[in-house]
This record gives C-alpha cells, structure tokens and sequence, in this order.
C-alpha cells in the first residue's frame, strides 16, 4: 500500500450524481482499507449524513465534516477537533440572507438548525436524510456553531457570491456546491483538518491521498502528497490537483486507486 491515509470527498466524488455508492468503488474503498490504508470520509456533510456511508462501505473510524469544521469518531460520536464560530460575527450574514430572501441554517458538529423553509429547501433535506431542528426567529444562536449555510438555486448563489466577493469579514465562505455556500471560521478546512488529524497518526503527506470535486477540496487535494481531482471538477480544482482521475459518474475513485493506492 503506497499510502496510509486516504481522505474522500463524498457528492460528486465517491458518490454519483444519483449521490449512491457503486459496488465497484465500494468494493475498491474496501480493497484498500483491507490493504493497510485509513479511509476518511471528507465532506461538507454533517456527521449525521456521512456515518451511513461510513456504514455502507463496511467501514469504521474518523470522518472529517462540515468542510473540515468537526473532526469526529463515528463510532464513539465524539469530537475530535473543531472550529467554532463566533454568533456575533455571523449577525451580517444572517442580516443579508433575511433581507434577500435567501435560505439559511446553522450546524453544530451534530445538529442542524433552520428559522424557516421553503418547499425546494424541504426537498434538499428530505434528499439528504438531514432533519432540521426549528429554533424561534430572532433568538440567540445556539453554542457552539461550526458552520452556516445557505441554499438555492445556482443564480441566487451566483448572485450572493458576486455580492460577497466585496465584502470584508472576519468568516470566511466558500461555494461547496453549486446550490450551497458555506461560512465558517476562517481556518476551518479540510485542508487543515486533515493535516491535523495526520500529525495526530503520525503520517507525512507523502503517505496521504485525498479526492475531490469542488472548491472546498483543494485544501485537502494541496496539503495531501497526492490530490487527485475527478474529471467533474472545475478546471480551478484540477489545476490544484497532482493528478485527475475519470469522473464521478465512470467510477473515477475506483480508477485512482487502481492506478496509485498500490
């Protein structure tokens, strides 16, 4: 096994765009977990949603959520590591959403949290097996937050990015999809989560690979010694990556590891 650690990001990567697992990369994943190699889950899911994938490759152990915000044990539920938010840092945030319309929720490691939501909203969750909690309008917000995100369709995100890319804060955001831009604490990635949790292993970034689709890879494609990126992925993701493998729709994990993990 030529690596130690493999970090995979899961929409648009491990998963095809029908977001399932195909038998032949699970059983690749599987191949290099038996192998030697520790198979961590990255993703900007919520713990919630990425412990049945977890499950579904006959895995255990560590998953990096929340684009790097909650390092946590699946099998124990405990953090490991996190990157909280400041409330107070949040409130322009939450000010332009509710003046634009714009729909929001606010995530803990563990839980999801909305104020309102729409019927395109309500579908999103049902796809991603995610159950909000209600919390009152204009309450303070719960401890403890490790990421705020919002939804819609691809012009409103392009609309709020075009607005954001002139704003100063002290949070930082990032599109993690194409329906979804995510605000966290300036140092949360999975760039940096990773990297953590590798000094914790003890292993170099030699000895890591990481794939990714999106813009809030390219931490994690960076700092591993090997970042592959999926044929799906945007040329800005590519150029970060060492290597590109086939998309996510023609099985693109399964080829990378076939062709590097050993």
């Amino acid at each position: 096994m030529n690596f130690d650690i493999i970090a995979l990001d899961l929409d648009g990567t491990l998963l095809n765009e029908s977001h399932q697992l195909t038998p032949g990369t699970r059983e690749a994943v599987r191949e290099a977990a038996q192998r030697g190699a520790e198979i961590v889950l990255c993703t900007g899911r919520g713990p919630a949603q990425t412990i049945p994938i977890l499950e579904e490759l006959g895995l255990a152990g560590t998953i990096i959520t929340h684009n790097g915000a909650a390092t946590v044990d699946a099998g124990t539920k405990e953090v490991i590591h996190q990157f909280t938010i400041d409330p107070d840092k949040l409130k322009p945030f939450v000010e332009y959403c509710l003046y634009h319309g714009v729909h929001y929720d606010v995530s803990t490691a563990f839980e999801l949290y909305i104020e309102t939501i729409t019927e395109e909203a309500e579908k999103m969750y049902g796809y991603f097996q995610a159950t909000p909690i209600w919390r009152k309008p204009g309450t303070e917000l719960p401890p403890d937050l490790v990421k705020f995100t919002l939804f819609g369709s691809i012009e409103a995100m392009d609309a709020v990015q075009r607005d954001w890319e002139s704003w100063s804060a002290d949070l930082k955001w990032i599109r993690s999809g194409e329906l979804f831009i995510d605000v966290q604490h300036p140092h949360a990635n999975k760039g940096q989560a990773l990297e953590k949790l590798a000094l914790i292993r003890g292993v170099e970034p030699g000895r890591i690979m990481a794939i990714g689709n999106y813009y809030n890879d390219i931490g994690m494609l960076t700092y591993a010694g090997l970042g592959i990126a999926m044929d799906n992925s945007p040329d800005e993701v590519k150029a970060a990556a060492k290597a590109v493998t086939l998309s996510n729709e023609e099985e693109g994990v399964r080829k990378a590891l076939l062709d590097y993990a050993w």
